[in-house]
């Protein structure tokens, strides 16, 4: 990994829109973690499993094949080489998605295919521990939040434009029950970090928000290569000055 973003918060906080949009304007690639999980939950479900099948769904998460893929318009989530962009955006996949994700043995999998999948790259991950677990030495942290109703509100509207057949209440109830369940796990619950920038996203536009951010990896990023090229520059000229040793030299010039 070269340089890593770790965006952390609660369901429809915002932070998968403002995510994009960053990767977007930063070059960045992004890594929707829970998406991840979404396709393991609609494996779960394909196969039927119970969420005490615990060996079982290990095996699918350290099996997985997931791929993001952009078709020019919009980012695009393949499971075995299938587009599942739609399937794990129903209600039931996103429950089944945050119950799996309490699994210890589960999460240990699901880490280490954040990591293969951030090698190598310049990435921007958003999830519920990014900062905290999968990435804890990120170079920029940022928590975004936003009211309870508003969440609720802005996931009632996501489902409706989908099609999918729900009310508010609904869409309310499940958002608190998965909020207490992410905030309560064993292992990559929920939380914020001291080293975190807080962004509460209740009263904000997305323009607002990113704008709010973007100046804050901008600086980051800035700061790194200044000091990779310090670091790099120092290398050479400390190479080039190093005295040679006599086992360099070929006898014969002796």
């Amino acid at each position: 990994m070269n340089f890593v973003v770790a965006i952390d918060g609660p369901a429809a906080s915002g932070k998968g829109t403002i995510t994009r949009r960053l990767a977007d304007e930063l070059g960045l690639t992004v890594l929707p973690t829970g998406d991840t999980y979404r396709c393991l939950a609609l494996e779960v479900l394909r196969n039927g499993y119970g969420i005490d099948q615990i060996y079982e769904i290990t095996e699918l998460a350290r099996q997985l094949d997931i791929q993001f893929r952009n078709d020019g318009e919009k980012e695009c989530v393949f499971l075995d080489g299938k587009d599942v962009s739609d399937e794990i955006r129903e209600p039931a996949v996103a429950k089944v998605g945050s119950m799996v994700s309490s699994i210890v043995k589960v999460r240990e999998q699901m880490t280490l295919l954040q990591r293969r999948m951030a090698e190598g790259k310049n990435i921007i991950a958003e999830g519920r521990d990014m900062g905290t677990v999968v990435f804890p030495n990120a170079d920029v942290k940022l928590y975004i939040d936003a009211s309870e109703e508003v969440r609720a509100q802005r996931r009632y509207k996501e489902y409706v434009s989908q099609g999918i057949d729900i009310t508010y209440e609904k869409v309310l109830k499940d958002l608190q029950w998965r909020d207490n369940n992410d905030k309560h796990k064993e292992v990559g619950s929920l939380k914020r970090t001291e080293d975190a920038m807080y962004v509460d996203t209740t009263e904000m536009t997305i323009d607002e928000a990113v704008e709010k951010i973007k100046s804050k990896i901008i600086t980051k990023m800035k700061h790194k290569n200044e000091k990779k090229e310090k670091s790099t520059k120092l290398n050479n000229e400390t190479t080039r000055e190093k005295p040679a040793k006599m086992d360099d030299y070929d006898p014969i010039d002796m």
